[in-house]
């Protein structure tokens, strides 16, 4: 029924005219993606999942873990969101060189949002800073929060991104001496976090760069595939898990999935590092725009 679905609406498509076809396509793109996003984890984050609860030593982390898989069943079956947070909308739109990035092309995106809110449906979590007014479709100024990139072809990833691990993220401003504090620095973040981000997470970290870049660098390393890890990524990874925090905070092995670093260069006197924390429901997803 879906195919025959996406069929019906790409034979509309080509009766608009092209501004109008590039909007449409972009929009249904994005919800596509949410929608992708929002009922199936990627496979690389089920595979580490399973491995956690297959490897793992205590009954009641094992417990949970299973729980989380058959929540995750649930889900794909039911085609409903994996949790009832179903984030904030991060876009990362890779732009071709033959699509103009107009205000267009912004607004397309935001439309995708509120479509996907209408009809996955999306919990309506975007406020207002000040006053906590709530726009009702997951839109507002600064949101969705979208990041350009150039590329080859017009595609939209999403990165559903829920409050609770999203509320323990850090940065620090470090010395360009003090490279030896990032191991601690990451630990410490999760030991301060606790189980509020229902783990096992995935920890995004980004080094280098300026005070607001190394942020976007911790969060773009959440969409990395999560099965492996460099030398430098498993050991912060096994520092983690160290803590013994485990499942949902009550004990076991696994306390993160993955540790996923990004870095870029930075100015000889500071060391910029965030680390942006991502809980078990590590949702991203990708759809090419054709149009």
């Amino acid at each position: 029924m879906e195919i025959i679905i996406e069929f019906i609406s790409s034979l509309l498509m080509m009766l608009l005219p092209s501004g109008e076809r590039l909007f449409t396509a972009v929009s249904e793109a994005t919800c596509q993606a949410f929608r992708d996003a929002e009922v199936r984890l990627p496979p690389d984050v089920v595979a580490a999942i399973r491995h956690a609860a297959e490897n793992e030593t205590s009954p009641i982390a094992r417990e949970e873990l299973g729980r989380i898989l058959e929540n995750i069943s649930l889900a794909g079956r039911l085609g409903v969101p994996i949790c009832q947070d179903t984030g904030v909308p991060v876009v990362y739109l890779t732009v071709p060189p033959t699509v103009p990035l107009t205000a267009a092309l912004m607004d397309a995106v935001a439309d995708g949002v509120r479509k996907a809110t209408r009809e996955i449906p999306l919990r309506p979590n975007v406020v207002s800073p000040l006053d906590r007014r709530n726009s009702g479709d997951n839109t507002g100024p600064g949101m969705p929060a979208i990041h350009i990139r150039a590329g080859e072809r017009l595609e939209i990833t999403v990165l559903p991104k829920g409050a609770g691990a999203e509320n323990m993220s850090r940065l620090a401003m470090f010395l360009p001496t003090e490279h030896d504090r990032i191991p601690r620095f990451v630990a410490e973040t999760m030991l301060v976090a606790g189980g509020r981000p229902c783990p096992p997470v995935v920890l995004g970290v980004g080094i280098g760069g300026t005070f607001d870049g190394v942020a976007a660098l911790a969060k773009e390393a959440l969409l990395e595939p999560v099965d492996h890890m460099d030398p430098f990524e498993q050991d912060l990874c096994d520092a983690v898990n160290a803590l013994g925090i485990g499942p949902m905070g009550l004990g076991g092995k696994t306390t993160a999935l993955a540790v996923k670093v990004k870095t870029a260069s930075c100015h000889t006197a500071s060391l910029p590092v965030a680390v942006n924390v991502q809980c078990w429901a590590a949702r991203r997803a990708t759809r090419e725009v054709v149009w």
